[in-house]
């Protein structure tokens, strides 16, 4: 097998080849490489000690000496050098309290998480397997390099990482792995909130965000996402719906495009329904104010896994805004960009029609029809150049300080007054005639 390096990379090893140690790339660069992915980095083992390589090559980063870690810049870009180790005893379920340098590649690679992972390749010697990573390529299989349950005790997060490769690749894991995440995975607790978002973001994102019902047969949701478990074990006795709730959200989650905002929106569009659960004397289930409480619950549990503040209020807005009854009208549409934003409509209406998708087949088609007739509107809106914000009327609040109007609060009171008269009418966002509505509302105001 041949792998095509870059230019830079087959440097850097030819490097240390003419002076004496071995060298090669590493890791995922190989695994994807073999798939005929474009590698998002290359990393490189080696025989040479840090200090060693040091000397070889300008300039470098320090990136973890300590560790055994060189970075190389090559051409602005740089690529992690980092000398054959063996892992001492993981104090924190996720790092070694001290490496030990090793010159035995066998050694180095049998410290990595899954075979898919531990494979090495250069030029010469052709790929490295010494624990038949590629077999388990062909097999669709991720499985931990020896011991299971010696990689998951040295770092848990390995545990939503076997999953999150699973999802990414659409692999199966295989039984042993499986049954050692099963025993384990309470140590999960152990991993700080940003990298569990990380690798929970990643599953997410992935072609196979459904998966996530594997972290839930596996137990590695009732420790990173708890909520998410009662929706796995709530039933929707209704006529709209034919999973549990957290089927539903599973579904829902495969028909929206691998967008952040999105995917994450339909992860928490129903979190709240268990706690909101209410039968009518016929045996009928409602939700009432899942919306509200979902929002809510995002917002919460967002927080709780350290997402950034624009995330996390985007997919708040939309998991609060997602039952949001619109009626096939230009003005409800304007209506509805001026409450939640031009953008985020849009994106409003890709939430629904994933939700519609993940629903029973009761008036499916009527469903997406209204939504298509909704797109319809917004585009012909968005092409009429209507204005849905006060940001986009044709009068300032300089305009208003010219009619003699106090900047506070009365501007403010005024503008919003004018866009209601915008939306209702949007013909109405003329200089001209927004003047003359001021001076109307300054009068009556006087």
């Amino acid at each position: 097998m041949r792998i095509d390096l870059p230019s830079d990379v087959k440097f850097i090893i030819d490097t240390l080849h003419n002076a004496g140690y071995e060298a090669y790339a590493v890791g995922g660069c190989v695994r994807d490489s073999i798939l005929g992915r474009i590698p998002d980095d290359w990393d490189i083992t080696t025989s040479a000690m840090p200090l060693e390589v040091k000397k070889l090559f300008r300039p470098t980063i320090d990136t973890g000496l300590q560790h055994g870690t060189v970075t190389v810049l090559r051409h602005h870009v740089g690529y992690e050098v980092t000398t054959y180790r063996i892992d001492g005893v993981y104090e924190d379920a996720r790092h070694p309290k001290e490496v030990t340098f090793t010159r035995n590649l066998k050694e180095d690679l049998l410290r990595r998480d899954f075979t898919i992972n531990a494979m090495a390749y250069n030029d010469e010697e052709g790929l490295i397997d010494e624990y038949d990573g590629l077999k388990d390529i062909e097999n669709k299989t991720i499985r931990c390099v020896g011991n299971p349950m010696d990689r998951f005790t040295e770092d848990a997060l390995r545990m939503l990482r076997a999953v999150r490769f699973s999802a990414q690749l659409g692999y199966e894991i295989e039984p042993d792995t499986a049954e050692a995440i099963k025993k384990l995975h309470s140590r999960l607790d152990m991993i700080s909130a940003e990298r569990i978002q990380v690798e929970l973001s990643k599953l997410i994102l992935s072609p196979n965000p459904d998966y996530l019902r594997v972290a839930y047969e596996l137990g590695i949701t009732s420790v990173v996402l708890p909520e998410f478990d009662k929706c796995m074990r709530q039933q929707q006795h209704h006529i709209h719906h034919c999973y549990t709730v957290g089927e539903h959200i599973l579904h829902s989650m495969m028909n929206i495009e691998a967008e952040r905002v999105l995917r994450y929106t339909m992860l928490f569009h129903d979190m709240a329904k268990p706690e909101c659960l209410t039968t009518d004397p016929d045996g009928t289930e409602h939700f009432r104010g899942h919306d509200v409480v979902s929002a809510e619950m995002s917002h919460v549990i967002m927080k709780r896994l350290k997402f950034d503040n624009d995330t996390l209020h985007s997919v708040e807005l939309l998991v609060r805004n997602h039952d949001l009854k619109v009626e096939e009208s230009h003005k409800a549409v304007r209506r509805a960009m001026n409450k939640i934003g031009k953008t985020q409509f849009m994106q409003l209406l890709k939430v629904k029609h994933a939700d519609v998708l993940a629903q029973s087949d009761y008036m499916r088609e009527e469903k997406l029809t209204h939504l298509n007739r909704l797109e319809m509107i917004y585009n012909e809106v968005m092409e009429a150049g209507q204005g849905t914000q006060i940001s986009e009327l044709k009068i300032t609040g300089s305009d208003l300080i010219e009619l003699g109007m106090n900047p506070r609060p009365t501007i403010g009171i005024v503008l919003k007054e004018l866009l209601e008269l915008v939306l209702e009418d949007p013909d109405k966002n003329n200089r001209e005639v927004l003047i003359d509505e001021a001076k109307k509302i300054l009068q009556r105001t006087e």
